[in-house]
């Protein structure tokens, strides 16, 4: 690949933003020791220069077909850019923290053109994926009529507007006071009065007539019963029926 001179160092110290900045140790290629030089990664290019205020670059690493991997050096944080060739150099460098280390690595893992054409397939596989999504959901009306179902509706029961309580029955007896906010009807149920919490009581039990070996009477005497049943509760109620509209009209003049 050729490259120019001029272009590069332009390239290097224009205003164009970096994917990352900061000074690493670089270990030479003859000799082993380390100099400090400041680093400036700009898409899969790498430039170091030997002080922050330097105008041109030292030299630069083109990113394309390395590895980025953790190595054991002398200095701490040390890491390395290797490539595949056989006769290919390894650059070894060192950060100067754990946190620069891994943002460094991280980084050029990432400046690759192999990276970035990952990426997009992988973007392209999604965004595929999601209009075949849209197409399959729109297909046909039935499908969309119980799509609500999915929706969070079904398993989402707190979201719905929560239904009035209606009074439950005990033995055919309303009990009016589980009902916040209504009033209480006048006492017609023929229930025996009120309990001490100002409930209504229950109506007692039928009674049932048993034959003297102690088991229940025949299915012809039931409907006897309940007809006696019956006919003494309607009276006890039409009586207090008439008595409650003779308090709502008042006394008479």
């Amino acid at each position: 690949m050729k490259l120019n001179e001029r272009s590069l160092a332009f390239y290097a110290t224009c205003d164009s933003p970096a994917d990352n900045s900061g000074f690493l140790y670089k270990r030479g290629e003859r000799h082993t020791a380390y100099h400090r030089r400041w680093f400036v990664l700009k898409g899969n290019m790498l430039f170091y220069f030997e002080e922050r205020e330097s105008r041109e670059p030292v030299g630069v690493i083109v990113l394309e077909g390395c590895n980025v991997e953790l190595c054991e050096s002398a200095e701490d944080f040390a890491f390395a850019i290797r490539f595949g060739g056989t006769k290919s150099r390894t650059y070894v460098l060192a950060a100067e923290s754990q946190a620069a280390m891994e943002s460094w690595v991280k980084s050029l893992s990432r400046a690759s053109f192999d990276y970035m054409r990952l990426v997009v397939r992988e973007l392209e596989k999604q965004l595929e994926e999601m209009r075949w999504g849209l197409a399959g959901g729109c297909g046909s009306s039935r499908e969309s009529s119980g799509s609500w179902k999915s929706s969070g509706l079904e398993r989402s029961p707190e979201r719905l507007p929560a239904l009035p309580t209606i009074p439950p029955k005990e033995n055919g007896c309303a009990v009016w006071n589980n009902v916040l906010g209504m009033e209480q009807p006048p006492d017609i149920s023929g229930c025996g009065g009120h309990d001490d919490e100002g409930n209504p009581r229950p109506p007692p039990l039928p009674p049932r007539r048993r034959v003297s070996d102690g088991s229940a009477g025949s299915a012809g005497e039931i409907p006897s019963t309940f007809c006696r049943l019956h006919e003494r509760y309607s009276r006890e109620v039409a009586r207090l029926r008439q008595d409650w509209l003779e308090k709502q009209r008042g006394p008479r003049p």
